[in-house]
């Protein structure tokens, strides 16, 4: 008997994980951290539901730390087996779980240090996971190309398709043979909104027993590009002559996606002598890394990156590096793009800059993608008056502006139109990662434009799936 366990990204957006037992192996599908809430440090501290040493494999669909970044902790519990996913996953994930783990321990460390200063207790003064836990979890990573099966474990076989919401997104499609029977499984993963720069589109699937499907939008539209693109090159001309803009971005992806947008309009004669900084090591290695899959690219990244290679006057680009310039950044208090992660503003450089520009009513803070519930930036966008950064309370002058059609994610439509490519509906659908009315909805609206058997699961629900079941 085959058994799905649902256990993160459960009527909310982060902590991806599931648990497959079938034909004799048990594998986890992703491996992510819970991000945003008070109470998102002591989730993940927690135990694992299961013993990491019972665990023969990993399947990643992707290297956002939502779907990878407990991978450390399983390692350092107990986990031996390989992390299979994507190529290009495969090089992020060098920079991301590193990265992770660094500001981990970076977090303790300032926790330690008020703890000794004021006498509490009641703060984690132990890292999720160090920089050690990451490198030898990183030894476990094993690559694989898209489009080829391949099999972990005996009457197991999975295949990685490109998904388009970053470079080395992937859907995965199991399949296990069990008692004479096979089941197929496919996973989603995080699907890409069509016509997205630099990455293709999601791949499509025409069969499966079963999906698990995610749900980000899934009771949402995004604004149309030329609406979005006309909204942000208003915010630039407005905000740059008196004021930064401020962009937190995830270094993975987004902050790509932003600088192919302004590149392009600088092109088309839009905008001039735009000054750019790009304040986050993590996305100055992942730009590399990016340039490094230029096979991954579609037509359009492939002649933008041509056109700046040629351009007489491209706008002017700086990827920062050590801690003294970026501090040198809060010097600039008008002209200035920052992007700078995270992409919530939960951790990083962006934080530090938001701490100089939130205050400064001509400044803009642009906000590019979900902010999950109890982050920074939801509390920026639900319209925060006053934010806590550093301990200190800060006022919110600035503008705080929302772009969400620049999203990586499938909206409502582009969900369902991917799932019109069944041929028939799977037997079930499990609706994850999605804040709990979004998954509702999308389970809704699936079954009634489609046909299918869909539900949003509860965290910790199991479901058998039998291949008899009707």
């Amino acid at each position: 008997m085959t058994s799905l366990s649902i256990l993160g990204a459960a009527r909310e957006v982060t902590g991806s994980c599931f648990l497959v037992n079938g034909s004799g192996a048990r594998f986890l599908v992703d491996c992510g951290m819970i991000q945003g809430g008070r109470d998102a440090a002591a989730r993940n501290h927690k135990d694992f539901s299961f013993d990491p040493s019972s665990i023969d494999f990993v399947l990643l669909t992707h290297a956002h730390i939502d779907h990878s970044g407990l991978l450390p902790k399983l390692t350092r519990d107990g986990f031996t087996g390989p992390i299979y996913t994507s190529e290009a996953t495969a090089d992020l994930l060098k920079v991301m779980l590193l990265d992770s783990a660094r500001i981990h321990e970076s977090e303790a460390e300032r926790n330690r240090r008020y703890h000794r200063r004021t006498g509490h207790d009641d703060l984690a003064r132990t890292p999720l996971y160090t920089q050690q836990d990451a490198r030898t979890c990183l030894k476990q990573v094993r690559a694989l190309p898209y489009d080829t099966p391949h099999s972990p474990a005996g009457g197991i076989s999975a295949t990685f398709r490109d998904a388009g919401h970053i470079l080395g997104s992937a859907i995965i499609e199991v399949v296990i043979g069990e008692g004479g029977h096979q089941r197929k499984i496919v996973f989603s993963g995080d699907l890409g909104q069509p016509g997205r720069p630099f990455v293709r589109e999601p791949v499509s699937i025409s069969e499966a027993d079963y999906v698990v499907i995610e749900s980000t939008y899934g009771n949402r539209l995004h604004a149309k590009f030329s609406q979005t693109r006309d909204e942000l090159l208003d915010i630039l001309k407005t905000t740059l002559r008196n004021g930064n803009l401020i962009i937190p971005a995830f270094a993975v992806g987004r902050t790509q996606e932003i600088l192919y947008y302004i590149h392009q309009m600088s092109r088309e004669g839009h905008v001039e002598n735009l000054k750019i900084f790009v304040d986050s090591p993590m996305a100055t290695e992942v730009t590399r890394i990016t340039k490094a899959h230029f096979e991954l690219f579609n037509d359009r990244a492939k002649q933008l990156a041509q056109w700046h290679i040629s351009a007489p006057f491209p706008p002017y680009l700086h990827f920062t590096e050590s801690v003294e310039e970026s501090k040198a950044l809060n010097q600039i208090h008008s002209g200035a793009i920052i992007i700078s992660a995270s992409g919530m503003c939960e951790a990083g450089r962006i934080r530090h800059h938001l701490l100089q520009n939130l205050p400064r009513g001509n400044s803009t803070v642009l906000i590019t993608g979900f902010q999950a519930q109890g982050t920074l930036g939801r509390k920026l966008v639900d319209g925060a008056k006053r934010v806590r950064l550093f301990g200190e309370e800060i006022p919110v002058r600035a503008k705080i502006k929302v772009l969400d059609g620049l999203s990586a994610h499938a909206d409502k439509n582009a969900l369902l139109d991917w799932a019109r490519h069944f041929r028939e509906p799977p037997r079930k659908a499990f609706v994850v990662h999605g804040e709990e009315q979004s998954a509702q909805e999308f389970a809704s609206s699936l079954h009634s434009e489609l046909g299918w058997k869909a539900i949003a699961p509860l965290a910790g629900s199991v479901f058998q799936l039998d291949a008899d079941e009707i």
